[in-house]
Formats: C-alpha cells, sequence, structure tokens
C-alpha cells in the first residue's frame, strides 16, 4: 500500500492512524514521527528501534497464540496517543531517535531465527505509527516461517486494517475505557474509531485478544466495565480472551492508588456474567490458567508452564471435547 496520499501540490495526507494528518513540507504528524519530504511520507524511526527483547509471547499479552514460546519484540518511539498512564513514556512520549541503533528488517528476522523465536511482536509504542518498517519486517519474517503480532491502542487507519491482513497474524488490541469524553480529552483520540477496529479485528483472520487497564477512578466504575463486556460480547465475540490489568503509578499519574485485587475480580465476575469464556487478570499475582468453559478442565497451566490437556493440534479439550479457541501450532 501507499503510506499517504495527495491532498493538494502544497501538503499530503498521512493514512497510517485515524488522525489523518495533513502535512506540509517538512511537517510532522501528530506522533512526531512521520512528515513530509518532498511530497512524500518519511517514517524518521525506519531501522532504529528503541526497544528489542526476546519475550515470552504470555508478556503481550497472549494467552491463546502459541503457548510458551518467545517473541522478538521491537519498538521505536513516538505515539499518537496522550496517554498519562503510559509505562513505556521513556520512549512512547520522545521524537528523539537514536539514529546509531541501525536493524534493518533482514538483520530483525534473522535476530529472531537465531534467537529461536516463533514470532516477531511490534509493540512497546504504537507500531502503527512505524507501519512501513513493521511490515517489511514482517513480510521477511512470514517468508522465513515466523508469525507477526501487533500490539497496539487500535487507532488503525482503515487502510493499514485491510493491509494488515495479507501478514499479521495476531493482535492484542487496548480498550482504555468507555468513554468519548476520555479518549477525546485525555487520550486526544476517538473512542469510535477504537471500536471501529476492533470490530475490523474481530471478523478477519487475525487472532485477537484485548488488554484493559483499570484504573481507579478512571474506568473502574461497575457501570463502565459492564459497557466493556457487553460490547466484547456482543460486537466482538464470547470467545476472545480478554486480560484485565491492574493499575500502578507511573507518568503522570503517580498520585492515582494501584488497582486493588477486588476491582479486578469484580471485573472478571461482569465479564464471565456476559458470557465472556476466557478473562484473564494481569500486573497481579493470581490464577492465570486456561480452562476449559465447559468442564472446567486444566488446559494450560501458566503456573508451572505446562500443557495439560489441551489437544494442540485438534483445538480442542480432551475431557469434554468443547472447542478451544485460539492459535495452537
Amino acid at each position: 500500500m501507499q503510506y499517504y496520499r495527495l491532498r493538494d501540490e502544497d501538503s499530503i495526507t498521512c493514512v497510517l492512524c485515524k488522525h489523518y494528518c495533513t502535512l506540509k513540507e517538512g511537517k510532522y504528524g501528530i506522533c512526531g514521527i512521520n512528515f513530509n519530504e518532498e511530497g512524500s511520507l518519511v517514517t524518521k524511526t525506519y531501522g532504529h528501534p528503541s526497544a528489542l527483547h526476546n519475550d515470552p509471547i504470555e508478556k503481550k499479552p497472549l494467552y491463546h497464540f502459541l503457548p510458551f514460546t518467545h517473541s522478538l519484540s521491537l519498538g521505536t518511539v513516538g505515539c499518537n496517543f496522550r496517554c498519562p498512564f503510559c509505562q513505556n513514556y521513556s520512549i512512547s512520549q520522545t521524537t528523539h531517535v537514536d539514529e546509531s541503533v541501525e536493524y534493518s528488517p533482514n538483520d530483525i528476522v534473522n535476530l529472531a531465527l537465531q534467537n529461536g523465536s516463533k514470532s516477531i511482536s511490534y509493540t512497546y509504542n504504537e507500531p502503527t505509527i512505524w507501519y512501513p518498517y513493521a511490515k517489511d519486517i514482517g513480510i521477511l519474517a512470514k517468508e522465513n516461517g515466523l508469525k507477526n503480532v501487533f500490539v497496539s491502542s487500535g487507532y488503525e487507519s482503515a487502510e493499514v486494517l485491510e493491509d494488515m491482513k495479507s501478514w499479521v497474524n495476531a493482535a492484542n488490541i487496548d480498550l482504555k475505557s468507555f468513554s468519548h469524553e476520555y479518549y477525546k480529552k485525555v487520550l486526544k483520540t476517538d473512542l469510535d474509531g477504537v471500536l471501529e477496529s476492533l470490530i475490523a479485528f474481530a471478523k478477519s483472520d487475525i487472532w485477537l485478544e484485548i488488554t484493559t487497564l483499570l484504573i481507579p477512578g478512571v474506568n473502574d466504575s461497575e457501570e463502565e466495565i459492564e459497557q466493556m463486556a457487553a460490547f466484547i460480547a456482543i460486537k466482538l465475540g464470547k470467545d476472545i480472551p480478554w486480560h484485565l490489568s491492574a493499575f500502578h503509578p507511573d507518568y503522570k499519574m503517580l498520585d492515582t492508588p494501584k488497582t486493588p485485587y477486588s476491582t479486578l475480580a469484580k471485573a472478571r465476575e461482569i465479564a464471565y456474567k456476559h458470557g465472556i469464556r476466557y478473562v484473564y487478570l494481569g500486573n497481579i499475582q493470581t490464577d492465570n490458567n486456561t480452562y476449559c468453559p465447559k468442564c472446567k478442565a486444566l488446559l494450560i497451566d501458566r503456573n508451572n508452564f505446562e500443557m495439560g490437556a489441551l489437544d494442540i493440534h485438534k483445538s480442542a479439550c480432551k475431557i469434554c471435547g468443547e472447542n478451544i479457541k485460539g492459535v495452537w501450532s
């Protein structure tokens, strides 16, 4: 795909995310890393990751996608959101690029293969804004038998969402709130845009999991959790895993208390009430095993990192035969 379109003789429109920034010569978009150079879109972080680690796939978090494998994970700098709670703000809220760090797409794929990774994850900051780099890596990864994982806040443009279907295998998307006002005033984006992206992911062949960071006094009311659970169950699907994560004070929210376990437990109860079959609690010590939603047999023991009763090839519970949605091999 082409990552921009001509607007007029003096400017272009970036089509990487739903901001659709209009860029005159030399001007940057909201993300701070894509700019207009002589009528073309240039991504200044291309080839310059700011973070590079070989992570367990569970850290993305993805619990129903190639369990107990590792994913070579990379991020750059910049973001198209302004989250005051960002845990990676040191890279996401800066636009300074360390050009001394340089990895070509081929370098990244070779590193993944050398480390025995089964996938490459585009994460840490918003990968949509460095999509040209991510896709070039991803196409090579696919050719070499590796899977591709997108960890995103869900503000991809319609063009990028369509293009992702050709090379992305799995995504974890943040649903940060169900408040239009909060998305607009605080995060500087639009809730409807994120919901549109989630629906598009759910309709595609890209395996989808969702994460919500529950923040005291921000998005943790029972009413808002009910709204999120209803949307997931009705609009996306009850087999999509929902990760409910505990907030801890960070960045601009150092005075906000951490999320109590009771809030997470109540949110999980609400999710189950709406029929969501797989709900996991994050950033807190608790049972995050996968159980059969029908007979309650232990399928994946994440405490001991063992495959329990799950038949990976048939994606079914060996006890009762219930289909367990996911990508197991």
